[in-house]
Parts: structure tokens; sequence; C-alpha cells
């Protein structure tokens, strides 16, 4: 039986997701400026386009698909050779 999923607040919580980790990345640098967005699509495409006019884009090093154990995802791969703006890739913490 399928699962219903009507009901679930998928932006809600990813917000809520977002805001907890850019108050913990930011918890001691309170004056940094961030504007955290909870947006629907492609993420290469949504992160070029919202870098266009940036000083500098910071994706992660790669995501958690099938090629999990590549050294640079699909997203990060296609920020470096797409964006405006320069790229700077990093490598998360391995938890």
């Amino acid at each position: 039986m399928p699962t219903d999923y009507s009901d679930a607040d998928f932006e809600g919580h990813a917000g809520e997701n977002l805001r907890r980790t850019v108050e913990e990345v930011l918890g001691e640098h309170p004056d940094v400026s961030a504007v955290p967005q909870v947006v629907e699509g492609h993420p290469a495409a949504l992160l070029t386009e919202a870098a266009r006019d940036a000083d500098l884009l910071v994706p992660d090093s790669h995501g958690h698909g099938a090629f999990a154990g590549m050294l640079l995802g699909s997203v990060s791969r296609h920020c470096v050779h797409h964006a405006a703006c320069p790229v700077l890739v990093v490598r998360a913490d391995e938890r």
C-alpha cells in the first residue's frame, strides 16, 4: 500500500533544519550575514542561479547519492563549471 504524504510539511521540516544548521554554524559569528532559504528544484541549477551575483559559492564536496564515494559530487561539479562566481568546494565532516 502506498504511503500518503499529503499532509507532510516537507518545507517546514527543511526550514527548521536549515535554521538550526545556520544557527550552529554562525553561532560564534552572529555578525555574518546569511539569508537562509528553502526552495524546491534541482540543487545544481538553484545554487548556480542563486550565486549569480555572489562573491563566493561554497557547496559541499558530495551528497549521499549512488556515487557517495566519489571525490566530487554532481552538484559540486556543476557549480564549479557553471557558477558565475568563484566556487570553493568543502569536504563535510564525517560523522
